[in-house]
């Protein structure tokens, strides 16, 4: 197994508890596991994932899958680990920003994206980089957490909540319009299901697939 030297280097005492909290939190991925193995199974190559956190998808991925994982808490790894040797899988990881992926041009033969646009400084970049980093042909694979419907309550709720939201979930924006951006990225091809969970604030959700 790849163990990169970054999983030695100091981490704060925020991102191991933000590392601690997602490997001990399931009840959303079992939501939402469906429509990962229906997405991420069928996938072969080399797929890179961003914010790949603690690894919770690796169950999903075929086993000939060549898995990168980029993420900038390094307090994340060791549970990725774990995670790739309990299935028997060879990982790399790799400390990173989405915004800029060390990852050459035209290499990858899909991005994965699971609850992570939310979260990210400036999504629009982010796509550009997935947009960038993914082989003609390639695809880009989300399911994600979105803002609801215009001019209504929850979507109030959700600008409301939205400064404490960002400080308690490591700059989760509850009110992204994502999908737009994602369908303004430049992709050939968009194919995006709008669906709810029954998740207070979180219900709206998109699924897809976006190729170059």
């Amino acid at each position: 197994m790849n163990t990169p030297e970054i999983t030695t280097r100091r981490t704060s005492w925020h991102q191991r508890l933000v590392a601690y909290m997602m490997a001990n939190s399931t009840s959303y991925n079992q939501l939402i596991a469906g429509r990962k193995r229906t997405l991420l199974g069928r996938l072969h190559g080399t797929v890179l994932e961003i914010g790949a956190g603690t690894a919770p998808n690796l169950a999903y991925y075929a086993q000939d899958v060549r898995w990168i994982g980029i993420d900038p808490n390094p307090a994340m790894f060791p549970y990725a680990q774990r995670e790739a040797e309990r299935l028997g899988l060879t990982i790399e990881l790799r400390q990173g920003e989405a915004e800029r992926l060390e990852i050459p041009s035209a290499s990858m033969d899909a991005v994965v994206s699971t609850t992570v646009l939310c979260s990210v400084r400036d999504p629009g970049k982010v796509l550009q980089e997935i947009v960038r980093v993914l082989k003609p042909g390639g695809q880009f694979v989300f399911v994600e957490h979105v803002a609801a419907p215009r001019h209504t309550g929850q979507r109030r709720r959700q600008r409301l909540i939205r400064p404490i939201w960002k400080l308690a979930s490591d700059g989760c924006h509850p009110d992204r319009e994502t999908w737009v951006m994602i369908e303004n990225a430049g992709f050939s091809q968009v194919q995006i299901e709008h669906f709810r969970l029954n998740i207070p604030l979180l219900a709206p959700h998109i699924a897809g697939v976006a190729v170059k």
